[in-house]
């Protein structure tokens, strides 16, 4: 096998993220066949001896991975452990015999559609900005949303931190005094960002649901039950995300960009 970056190798089996890879690498604690690398260094997956800590890490040459979609609960927390004792999206995949992890994230209060995967590199591609691929959001808001703040969400507006959001496509689902139901397409994956867009023009999210990624759909599965994606899921999540990259690196013109369709849709089922 030709040589890989020390934290690429680390993240693509599992051991942990390519961030954490790097923060390691750069405290010093990992070695390569006992001498100390940087963060530039690469290894011989198929050769090479890796440590962390003083800890020899098995490097497995050819493995079975495991990708899940799970349906997450409002009340748990999208993290392998928490520290304060909290629920932790782990707890209801237990019974996976994987070290998995989650594809991005669902803040506590959110709900919906989380893919978790022992693959590292499945997670990078998936996270990576380059990557963006869609996610669908249902969100209810109050008070009712006017014509004026569904542009500016769709348009992008300016956050809390003074970042700037992305254009989004944004259709009215439901409209009647009190509240609007939304669905929102995002491609970037910023904190909390659909609460934050909506705080930004003083709507509040009453219910966030992801109901899909990419081509996955969350489908009629419960919320707490999981089940493994199929092979064909996992190929169309990496062809959406493969030609998002490739597409983002190309040269494009700038365009005026229209928000979506504002008039309520039919409710279906």
């Amino acid at each position: 096998m030709a040589e890989q970056r020390v934290q690429k190798v680390l993240a693509d089996q599992g051991i942990c993220s390519r961030r954490e890879a790097e923060r390691l690498i750069a405290a010093g604690k990992v070695k390569v066949n006992g001498h100390p690398v940087g963060l530039g260094d690469k290894m011989d997956p198929d050769y090479d001896k890796v440590s962390i800590d003083g800890q020899t890490v098995r490097i497995v040459r050819k493995r079975q991975y495991t990708y899940i979609m799970l349906h997450k609960p409002r009340g748990f927390l999208t993290t392998r452990s928490d520290d304060r004792g909290r629920k932790t999206v782990m707890d209801l995949v237990s019974d996976v015999p994987a070290m998995l992890r989650p594809v991005g994230r669902l803040d506590k209060d959110s709900e919906g559609l989380l893919l978790m995967t022992d693959d590292g590199a499945f997670i990078n591609l998936l996270t990576h900005p380059s990557g963006g691929v869609g996610k669908l959001y249902r969100v209810t808001v109050n008070p009712r949303a006017t014509e004026e703040q569904i542009i500016q969400m769709s348009s992008g507006v300016v956050l809390d931190d003074g970042v700037k959001t992305q254009p989004c496509v944004i259709h009215v689902v439901v409209d009647e005094p009190g509240r609007t139901v939304l669905e929102i397409t995002l491609h970037e994956g910023r904190n909390r960002q659909i609460r934050r867009m909506c705080s930004a023009v003083g709507l509040q999210v009453v219910r966030l649901r992801r109901t899909a990624e990419g081509p996955v759909k969350l489908g009629m599965l419960q919320p707490g039950e999981y089940r493994e994606l199929k092979k064909s899921e996992i190929n169309a999540l990496r062809n959406a995300a493969q030609h998002k990259s490739r597409s983002s690196e190309a040269p494009t013109r700038t365009a005026p960009r229209r928000p979506g369709p504002l008039r309520p849709r039919k409710e279906q089922g």
